[in-house]
């Protein structure tokens, strides 16, 4: 009987042994994208162009080298951490000043282990704050790429975010349409402003639109802070995006956000309300299994580390940079969202 029962325990361990190294081996094939809006990450040079001067040494919240070096080694920890098992393929980055402060960001350690390259242009936005695009070399080649403006016919002194475009080969096997977002905040009031969105949702549509006439089955992946939830007009009703695939439906924009509106943690918090801004769209060719990669999921990363109580409103928040003027060592007033996949094994 006795040993009957360390047979059994041999078995048992062997299984979990077993288990443990298929889970490892089925990650080491899993890998995400990312996007995160850094919250203001400027370098500490006042740019007569723009409206940078708060974030300089001189400035009023007092934005040092030493501040700006330690936010970057933060958001290349983040971006690691959310990659899990491994870095991200790509980074989608809103938020940032310029190609100096990107370069900081991927030159420092750990980060600087994976080699990302940039795709980066200087937009209009009158702060001098930049979408930008990180990948992997040997994962990601970029093959086309362009700043595409958000202009108002109405207002000729309207100036925005561009919405990057990049089309690359994912893996050295498929291609992929990427598209990164910041469009129109909601400073000034959200109705007051909504009329800005409609027109940074119709910009990206118009791309969109421009990429199915030239591919039959384009695979589309629209990432960003739309400063809008996956239920409001822009989204919803001008750039159509729907909350689930419907497969006898071809050609759809599908929100993999939508489902995050039931999460009592989202991507931003204005006092008692989360808001879910930070979003991945996709084409439903996308998410059509292919001998290329599988798509398993996306999820926003609300690691703790990330969160701090929240006092005055209750729950927890986002630990930004600084509160109001105090500078407190934090991350962002966002928290970063991802998309997962799996290469095939080989």
């Amino acid at each position: 009987m006795k040993m009957k029962g360390l047979m059994a325990l041999w078995f048992l361990l062997c299984f979990l042994i077993g288990k443990s190294i298929a889970q490892a081996k089925s990650a080491q094939n899993e890998y995400s994208f990312l996007f995160y809006n850094t919250e203001n990450f400027f370098d500490t040079e006042n740019d007569s162009l723009t409206r940078d001067e708060e974030f300089t040494s001189e400035g009023d919240r007092r934005w040092t080298p030493g501040r700006m070096h330690a936010k970057a080694e933060r958001l290349g920890k983040v971006i690691l951490a959310a990659g899990k098992w491994n870095a991200p393929v790509f980074v989608g980055l809103c938020e940032v000043e310029n190609l100096m402060a990107l370069e900081l960001i991927t030159g420092l350690a750990p980060i600087n282990n994976y080699h990302y390259q940039i795709v980066q242009k200087d937009s209009p936005d009158e702060r001098g704050i930049d979408v930008a695009f990180l990948y992997r070399p040997e994962l990601f080649h970029p093959l086309f790429y362009q700043a595409i403006p958000v202009i108002d016919p109405d207002d000729k002194s309207f100036h925005t975010r561009d919405i990057l475009q990049i089309c690359g080969v994912l893996n050295g096997c498929d291609t992929l349409h990427l598209f990164v977002n910041h469009w129109p905040s909601r400073y000034g009031g959200m109705m007051e402003t909504q009329r800005l969105r409609w027109l940074a949702a119709e910009t990206l549509k118009t791309a969109i639109h421009g990429l199915r006439a030239k591919y039959p089955k384009p695979k589309i992946i629209c990432m960003g802070d739309f400063n809008d939830n996956p239920n409001d007009e822009s989204l919803a009703n001008v750039l159509e995006a729907r909350e689930v695939d419907h497969p006898q439906i071809a050609g759809e924009m599908i929100n993999l956000s939508a489902q995050w509106l039931k999460r009592p943690i989202k991507t931003i918090k204005h006092q008692y309300d989360w808001e879910a801004f930070d979003q991945f769209i996709v084409s439903d060719y996308f998410l059509r299994k292919n001998e290329c990669y599988e798509f398993l999921y996306a999820e926003i990363f609300d690691a703790g580390f990330l969160l701090e109580p929240d006092p005055k409103f209750g729950g927890v928040k986002p630990k930004r940079t600084y509160v109001g003027y105090k500078y407190q060592e934090g991350f962002s007033d966002h928290l970063p969202v991802f998309l997962r996949i799996k290469f095939p094994d080989h």
